[in-house]
């Protein structure tokens, strides 16, 4: 503990020349970071732009999307020995050239598996440059490397730029095109890249740590089971799940994958994912609330545009201002997670607690007042407190997985777990279960609904049957929504319950090691499989 709190001088940047004051250093590479986390290479937002000029469907475009959150995530096992190996200047211009090939690309395209591999790619690069960037100024935001503090700050730049993404991409098609939005990022990767040369030096840390020991075999394969999974979720309704050759396809695809990475697992002296990292207990326990909560929350996919759009008449502009309360939402989850869980030391449960009880106050909220004459301003609080809870929920248990006890070198396979589950996972499995679930609820409720319906009552209505029938389908959608919220509901509240009556008295006390000790511990592995 002394040597965290060891007293440093004042932080600094070698890498960036003296001309550029000292207190000014850390906001040139924030601004990078966010520059980074624009730049997707595909902007989900546009979906339905791009489905109108395009040939592709929108479970095309949803594919290549969360094909970046795989390159993402995948890239966290790999991301520590790759910040040893080249300098923060080189991963920095690498990763906006990359992002510049992908956001041209993305453009022009209408290929699924150019898209996809493209996105994937863009994905692993924007993870490694987010990673140069803030292991560069970790120091400044948390002398004492307390990562529930450094968290924080991580979620409120990426939570963030994913709202104000879509709400860029948005106004930028409504006045002029949906491909504008490559271009306006190609332009700013490119001030990057200039700013980068200029005020960038070439430094690289005295021990250098080949990229040798890396088991890249298993990477692909942990790659292919993660798109099998991803493509099950998003097209299984599409291709009407089992009966469907491709979703038999992929799950057999993905279970061998599996298999295969799981025998080598039992072998291999450095898999790329070991049994140490999956058997972790938080890592498991992490796991198994992600699926829980994001399947309470997997109405945001599912529901929400179809509400705002079909119901309330919405145009595409005024959907995505209902970002700016999700917007809210985070920078306020954020800051209440600083303060009490990073600062006090908050006991994990409470606030695994308060996440749950917003989750169920955004759920209790739709339930009682989903209508035909609800107005934008009456979706701030659901939508800011799902913001809320999620990010909370994200920086928790990313905390708890670095007071895991898992050594450094098991640390990054972890993470990757993490990355799968939270993001990958949480954006697919909740919407596909929730989204088959409505799918045979709103059947079940139209023809409820519209068995009383005889041609006697229709012809007394003088009501055109095309518009009868939309009417049903329009009420049986409202019914079910609001039946499945129910279901949702009761779940939030069971697993509140739970959480209450469990007993944990553990508190956030998660530091993150010197890089010296990093890199030492790196060099070990730097040796042929």
């Amino acid at each position: 503990m002394a040597d965290w709190n060891a007293p440093q001088g004042p932080f600094d940047i070698p890498e960036v020349p003296d001309f550029i004051p000292r207190k000014l250093k850390p906001y040139l590479f924030i601004f990078f970071v966010l520059i980074v986390q624009f730049s997707g290479g595909l902007y989900l937002a546009a979906v339905t732009d791009m489905v109108g000029t395009t040939a592709l469907m929108q479970e095309d475009i949803l594919m290549a999307g969360y094909a970046s959150l795989i390159g993402l995530a995948i890239n966290f096992a790999v991301m520590f020995r790759i910040k040893f190996r080249f300098s923060t200047r080189t991963q920095l211009l690498a990763a906006a050239a990359v992002l510049i090939a992908a956001n041209i690309i993305c453009a022009h395209t209408t290929s699924v598996p150019v898209l996809v591999v493209t996105c994937f790619i863009a994905g692993w690069f924007r993870m490694q440059a987010t990673l140069a960037c803030n292991s560069t100024i970790q120091l400044w935001l948390t002398p004492v490397r307390d990562m529930a503090i450094f968290f924080c700050y991580v979620y409120i730049i990426v939570d963030s730029v994913i709202q104000l993404s879509g709400i860029a991409t948005i106004y930028t098609a409504f006045f002029s095109q949906w491909e504008y939005m490559h271009w306006i990022m190609t332009g700013l990767l490119l001030l990057l890249i200039v700013m980068v040369l200029i005020f960038v030096k070439p430094v690289r840390g005295p021990m250098f740590i080949p990229l040798l020991g890396i088991d890249w075999i298993g990477a692909l394969l942990w790659t292919v089971f993660m798109m099998c999974f991803t493509f099950i979720c998003v097209y299984g309704n599409y291709f009407d799940w089992w009966d469907s050759v491709e979703i038999r396809g992929a799950a057999l695809l993905g279970g061998i994958c599996l298999g295969i990475n799981l025998w080598r697992a039992t072998f291999l002296h450095h898999p790329y994912i070991s049994f140490r990292a999956m058997k972790n207990r938080n890592v498991i326990r992490a796991t198994a609330v992600y699926l829980v909560f994001f399947t309470l929350i997997a109405t945001e996919h599912v529901f929400e545009h179809s509400y705002a759009a079909n119901i309330l008449g919405f145009d595409e502009t005024n959907l995505i201002d209902l970002n700016w309360y999700v917007f809210a939402g985070i920078i306020a989850g954020c800051a209440f997670t600083y303060f009490t869980f990073a600062l006090r030391k908050w006991r994990y449960k409470i606030m695994t607690a308060i996440a749950f009880f917003l989750a169920a106050l955004y759920l209790a909220y739709f339930y009682f007042m989903i209508d035909y004459g609800v107005e934008k301003e009456m979706l701030f609080i659901p939508l800011f407190c799902r913001g809320a809870a999620a990010v909370i929920i994200s920086i928790v248990f990313l905390t708890s997985i670095v007071q895991s006890g898992l050594p450094f070198q098991v640390f990054p396979e972890a993470l990757t777990i993490n990355g799968f589950t939270g993001a990958v996972m949480g954006a697919t499995f909740g919407p596909a279960i929730i989204g088959e679930l409505l799918r045979h609820t709103v059947a079940k409720n139209a023809s409820i609904i519209g068995a009383g319906i005889t041609d006697t009552t229709v012809n007394a209505a003088h009501i055109p049957m095309g518009q009868l029938y939309g009417a049903v389908q329009l009420q049986a959608l409202v019914v079910s929504m609001k039946e499945i919220y129910g279901w949702l509901l009761i779940v939030a509240l069971l697993s509140l319950l739970i959480i209450l009556i469990s007993y944990s008295n553990v508190r956030p006390w998660a530091f993150f090691p010197k890089w010296k000790k990093i890199k030492h511990l790196l060099r070990r592995e730097a040796q042929p499989i």
